[in-house]
C-alpha cells in the first residue's frame, strides 16, 4: 500500500511549516476576494451591458414578447379547458388580443383625426394663445444674462426627446419589430412545457430544485406586474374619464383611459398623461380647465405611486424606491423609453435570480427591503 505524503513526511521527522489546521467545528473564514477576482466581476459586469446595449432591439422585442405571453397565459389556459389543444389555444389567444389592439387602433385614429378635422375652426384662436406664449418667452430670453452682455451661448446637448426616442428607430424598424411579437408570443405560449423543461436541464442536478423554484417566482412576479398595472391602469383610466367629463373635454372617454395608461410610465407619466386632455380641448379649454387638468393628472399619479402600486404591486416586487430609481436610471440610458417601462420587471427577476444564488444573496438583499415581507427568508 502506498503511503500518503503525509505519512512519508512524519516517518521521516520532517515537520510541516505553516499553521495548524482548525479544529473541528470551528468556523472558517471566507476569504476575501482578490483584487483579480474584482477586476473579472467588473469587467463581466461591463460585457453584460455592453451586450445589452447593442442587442437592444432583439433584447426589447424578446422581453416584451416575455410579458405579454405571461398575461395571455390564462387567457389559452380557459381555451384548453375547453377541450382545445394548446397550439389552437394559443393561436387564439394570440388572434383575440391582435384583434383587440387592432380595434383600439382604429377608434383612436378615428377620433384623433375627427379632432383634426375640427382644429380649422380654433386656428385663430391657437393662433393667438401661440403668440401670446411666444411674447413671454421672449421678454424672459430678453432679460437673461447672455442677451445683457451682448454675447450668445449656443450648447448642443441630448434632449428628452431625443433620449426616449431612442430604442425606436425609424418607422420601418418599429414595424420590423412589432412583426415579431405575435410570433415569439404564440412559440412561447406552446412551447412553455419544452423551454422550461430544457432549461432544468441546462442546471446541474442538485441545483434544479432551487431553479424550478426560481423560475417559478419569476413567472409569478410578471403575470402580477402585468395585471397589476393593468388594474391600476384601469382605476385611473374610470377615475380620469370622470374628472374630464366634468370638465367637459371633447372625447373625454377616450382621454380620460389614454391618461390613465399614459400616467404609468415611470416618472415621466405625469407630464405625458397631461397631453391627452390638452390636446383634445385645444380651442376649448379656458386657463381655470387647464389647471384643473394638471391638478387632476398629478393627483391622480400621486395616489397611484403612494396607494395603489405599494398595495398591489409592492409586496411582490420586493424592490426598494433606491433600487427602483437607479433600475430606471441605467435601462432608460441603455435602452430609452423601451428601457423605462422594462426597467422594474427585469430588476425585479434579477433579484429574485439574486435571492437562491449563494454568491449574489447579499446582491439580492441590498437590492430588496431589510426583510422579505411577513418576516420570510431565502
Amino acid at each position: 500500500m502506498a503511503q500518503t505524503i503525509t505519512d512519508i513526511e512524519s516517518n521521516r521527522g520532517i515537520k510541516k511549516e505553516g499553521p495548524a489546521p482548525p479544529p473541528s467545528g470551528a468556523n472558517i473564514a471566507h476569504p476575501r476576494l482578490s483584487s483579480k477576482s474584482w477586476a473579472l466581476s467588473v469587467l463581466g459586469v461591463g460585457a453584460i451591458l455592453a451586450f445589452c446595449y447593442f442587442a437592444e432591439e432583439p433584447l426589447a422585442v424578446i422581453l416584451v414578447s416575455m410579458l405579454i405571453a405571461f398575461v395571455l397565459d390564462p387567457i389559452a389556459d380557459v381555451f384548453i379547458r375547453m377541450r382545445m389543444p394548446r397550439t389552437f389555444a394559443a393561436g387564439a389567444a394570440v388572434i383575440l388580443t391582435c384583434a383587440a389592439l387592432a380595434g383600439l387602433t382604429y377608434f383612436g385614429i378615428n377620433k384623433v383625426s375627427g379632432l383634426l378635422e375640427e382644429l380649422p375652426k380654433h386656428s385663430v384662436e391657437i393662433k393667438q394663445d401661440f403668440v401670446k406664449v411666444s411674447r413671454k418667452a421672449q421678454n424672459i430670453a430678453d432679460l437673461s444674462p447672455a442677451q445683457e452682455k451682448g454675447t450668445v451661448k449656443v450648447q448642443q446637448t441630448t434632449s428628452w426627446t431625443d433620449l426616449l426616442s431612442r430604442g425606436f428607430g425609424s418607422v420601418s424598424e418599429i414595424v420590423l419589430a412589432a412583426s415579431f411579437v405575435p410570433f415569439l408570443v404564440f412559440f412561447m405560449l406552446t412551447w412553455q412545457e419544452h423551454a422550461r423543461k430544457a432549461t432544468l436541464g441546462l442546471v446541474a442536478s442538485e441545483n434544479r430544485r432551487a431553479a424550478y423554484v426560481t423560475m417559478g417566482l419569476i413567472s409569478g412576479m410578471i403575470r402580477n406586474f402585468m395585471v397589476g398595472n393593468l388594474v391600476i391602469g384601469l382605476i385611473i383610466g374610470v377615475l380620469s374619464t370622470v374628472i374630464f367629463g366634468f370638465l367637459h373635454i371633447p372625447y373625454f372617454y377616450f382621454a380620460g383611459f389614454v391618461s390613465g395608461f399614459l400616467s404609468l410610465v415611470p416618472y415621466l407619466g405625469v407630464l405625458i398623461a397631461l397631453l391627452p386632455p390638452i390636446f383634445l380641448g385645444i380651442g376649448q379649454l379656458t386657463v381655470a380647465k387647464i389647471v384643473w387638468i394638471v391638478l387632476a393628472v398629478f393627483s391622480l399619479h400621486v395616489i397611484s405611486i403612494n396607494l395603489l402600486y405599494p398595495k398591489i404591486l409592492g409586496s411582490r416586487l420586493r424592490l426598494n424606491p433606491l433600487t427602483v430609481t437607479l433600475a430606471l436610471l441605467l435601462w432608460g440610458w441603455l435602452w430609452g423609453a423601451v428601457g423605462l417601462i422594462l426597467a422594474v420587471p427585469i430588476t425585479a427577476g434579477m433579484k429574485i435570480i439574486f435571492d437562491h444564488v449563494e454568491p449574489l444573496k447579499p446582491v439580492g438583499a441590498w437590492l430588496g427591503g431589510d426583510q422579505p415581507p411577513n418576516g420570510d427568508a431565502h
